[in-house]
């Protein structure tokens, strides 16, 4: 019994231990499992406060970007009015241009050493634009005509050439183109030289085979337009820049002969006074109104695409051979690329109109609305300059230039505008020469145009009067008024 009691209690008490290790495991569970949630509780504390602070930086810096961004616009609003749609950036003032400094042109302005050693007379100056050559070329193909047109044909001379030439410029001279040759020769209203000169038959039958090239051959140069008198004008315009040399400023422009007859490159220009005629690319020396080169523009042949930077190209045409200078020209030919690659590769300097329409141009000098009549808004490059000027309610008038470097106004015009007409009136005050263009077939207007025209270095009329004069002493026509003379003392009894 006892040993049973014993075992009993020795029971007990093994339970008693299993349940104290139970109950110290289950603490210890309890213990871990509270620092484990104290851990999960810190870190997440600890996650939040890295939130936080990642959401403090982020405010943060998106006000401090937002503060850029603003500044940017800020910046944006005041240089995009400024900035043009080809991407130039252009200034209201002149703080970082570059002054304009000219190089030397190498020219002597006037005429040339090879013109002024072979001038004596008022005719051998005539004779430098007309020379041997051209003169024997105009005798032999009007001869050559003659021959193949005209049964009746008797080749004429030089002397008789020369007349027939004086009497035009005679024509000329007493402002006569409009009147009929029956009144010129006339022996009561008329002019006493003209009949002492040349018959009115003989001047009719001149007038009618005078040609400058051969005609049967003409066929084979049929894609030259200007094949009638290829030869003659470029023996004529090559001698222009081999007599005179242009002073620092010229002007490259567009000159309108009056012609109403057969041609296929006729132009309508209605702004100009004679509205139809034949268009010339002329480049003027300003300061004596001389034709330095002339250029016939035959337009755009037959299959041929569109003629893009035609502009562009016949300023870098016109000006070839020259350094230094400054042209002005119109809205026509006026461009930023022009102008810099004048002044980059042949240090010419460009002033001329600008239309509204180009790309290099800023929205600020397009804008004219509440802007004042006479006010002026310039815009400025490191090498160039623009002006906006409001000459009139509404009107906005572009000037480029990149010879003017400072915002100049006299007597409220810019100084780029007062240049500009200053220089752009040589080839008007070329159209308005007192020499005329002689159409030397004037009096038939069913004949294809011929017609030339001589280039004085005098713009004053004093000097042109002293040609007109010269001309009235019968300079060209003496030689056939002497043989005429001697042949009517030699049958009178």
């Amino acid at each position: 019994m006892e040993k049973e009691q014993v075992m009993e209690q020795v029971k007990d008490m093994e339970q008693e231990q299993v349940k104290g290790h139970e109950l110290e495991k289950e603490q210890e569970q309890e213990e871990e499992m509270n620092e484990m949630v104290e851990e999960e509780i810190e870190e997440e504390m600890t996650d939040i406060e890295d939130v936080i602070e990642d959401e403090d930086s982020k405010v943060s810096s998106e006000s401090s970007d937002s503060s850029e961004r603003d500044g940017e616009t800020e910046e944006t609003d005041e240089t995009a009015g400024w900035r043009s749609r080809s991407g130039i950036c252009w200034s209201p003032t002149p703080a970082e241009t570059l002054p304009y400094i000219p190089v030397p042109t190498g020219l002597t302005p006037g005429p040339t050493h090879h013109a002024l050693s072979r001038i004596s007379t008022v005719k051998s100056t005539f004779d430098l634009f007309l020379t041997d050559d051209i003169m024997k070329l105009i005798l032999n193909m009007t001869n050559l005509q003659g021959r193949r047109s005209k049964k009746d044909w008797k080749d004429i001379d030089i002397t008789d050439l020369q007349a027939f030439i004086g009497l035009l410029i005679l024509s000329g001279v007493y402002r006569s183109h409009k009147e009929s040759l029956h009144s010129l020769w006339d022996d009561q209203t008329g002019r006493p030289i003209f009949r002492a000169t040349m018959a009115l038959r003989r001047f009719n039958l001149i007038e009618s085979v005078i040609t400058f090239d051969d005609k049967l051959t003409r066929s084979r140069r049929k894609h030259d337009m200007l094949a009638a008198v290829r030869v003659l004008w470029e023996k004529w315009t090559d001698r222009l820049p081999m007599l005179f040399n242009p002073g620092r400023n010229v002007c490259v422009d567009k000159q309108l002969v009056a012609f109403r007859g057969n041609c296929r490159f006729r132009q309508y220009m209605p702004k100009k006074h004679a509205r139809y005629g034949i268009k010339i690319w002329v480049t003027c020396d300003v300061g004596t109104c001389y034709a330095w080169r002339m250029q016939v523009y035959t337009g755009k042949e037959d299959g041929q695409p569109s003629e893009g930077g035609q502009e562009k190209q016949v300023v870098l045409d016109m000006l070839e051979g020259l350094r230094g200078h400054t042209v002005t020209c119109d809205k026509f030919f006026t461009s930023f690329s022009l102008s810099e690659e004048l002044l980059l590769k042949r240090k010419i300097a460009l002033v001329g109109t600008i239309r509204s329409n180009k790309l290099e141009l800023p929205k600020n000098l397009l804008q004219i609305r509440h802007r004042a009549v006479f006010s002026s808004l310039f815009g400025f490059t490191k090498t160039h300059s623009l002006v906006s000027y409001i000459p009139r309610r509404g009107k906005n008038l572009l000037l480029l230039s990149s010879k003017h470097r400072a915002p100049k106004v006299n007597k409220r015009k810019p100084v780029i505008i007062t240049d500009y007409n200053s220089c752009k009136r040589a080839v008007e005050n070329l159209e308005k020469s007192p020499l005329p263009w002689w159409r030397l077939s004037s009096t038939d207007k069913r004949s294809q145009w011929t017609s030339k025209r001589l280039s004085s270095p005098a713009k004053k009329r004093g000097s042109s009067a002293i040609f007109a004069r010269h001309i009235k002493e019968k300079e060209f026509t003496t030689p056939a008024t002497d043989v005429r003379s001697r042949f009517a003392r030699s049958i009178l009894p």
